[in-house]
């Protein structure tokens, strides 16, 4: 793994020197776009709008246009506008790993002492785990400034990245129903189906089992074959009485997936 960044973790007056590393990797299969007509690949270039001419990436930089007038920005620009945000993740204050709700986690990183680092590292690692906190800090990572959660993970640290507030829709235009009086005898239904499928989760137990079947097609279609597929098969009681479905869901042997 390469760090893609490398700084400190402020930690009251102690000071960790650590590298970030990303912890997720993308499963999606890499598709081409074409011409459909002749199945030539489809190139995106980077055009001077003036000129025509291609250019290239080292000779291309960043501007805002401020007051129709654009102000080149460079890579001291971004650490001055935060020098200390640029090189320190500095948590400022503590919460409870269940306090921030699901909707705000973003990308994950792993957390890695760096020189000099590894007794600090194993400090806030073993606090953090006795006080079930996260550690809420800002910090910048490519010219971009952003809401973080440090938290324990068994033997090591990882840092989430957070939305923020105002990045979240409120649900307010969503047509939802009106609130009714659940049945007693619907709902002790519904409660022993959730019991009878309830098992501790294990994430192996999952598979992208589309991008393996979509990898199947394009072999088949590679050797000039049609791949067979699988019929989609809907498993539902027929009437539409709620108590009568959950009793046939209850009774069933199979999960419906």
């Amino acid at each position: 793994m390469r760090a893609i960044w490398s700084g400190s973790i402020g930690f009251g007056l102690v000071n960790i020197p650590v590298k970030l590393y990303s912890a997720v990797q993308e499963s999606r299969l890499d598709l081409d776009m074409l011409d459909k007509k002749d199945h030539s690949r489809i190139r995106f270039q980077r055009v001077n709008e003036k000129t025509g001419k291609e250019v290239a990436w080292e000779n291309i930089v960043k501007a805002y246009n401020y007051n129709d007038k654009y102000i080149v920005l460079d890579e001291h620009d971004y650490e001055d506008a935060s020098p200390k945000k640029s090189k320190i993740i500095e948590i400022s204050s503590f919460a409870g790993t269940d306090e921030i709700d699901a909707v705000y986690f973003e990308t994950a990183y792993f957390i890695e002492p760096d020189k000099g680092g590894g007794k600090a590292y194993q400090l806030l690692l073993k606090t953090l785990e006795k006080t079930r906190k996260v550690g809420v800090a800002l910090f910048v990572l490519r010219t971009q400034e952003h809401l973080a959660v440090v938290r324990a993970n068994g033997d090591y640290l990882m840092l989430h990245r957070l939305r923020f507030g105002e990045e979240v829709r409120e649900p307010d235009e969503l047509k939802l129903p009106d609130k009714t009086t659940i049945p007693k005898k619907e709902l002790d239904m519904a409660v022993k189906l959730v019991e009878s499928y309830t098992e501790t989760f294990d994430i192996s137990a999952y598979k992208d089992t589309y991008h393996e079947e979509l990898m199947r097609i394009i072999k088949a279609k590679a050797s000039g074959k049609r791949a067979v597929v699988k019929k989609m098969k809907v498993t539902s009681t027929k009437g539409t009485d709620l108590f009568e479905q959950l009793k046939a869901s209850l009774g069933s042997k199979k999960r419906v997936s």
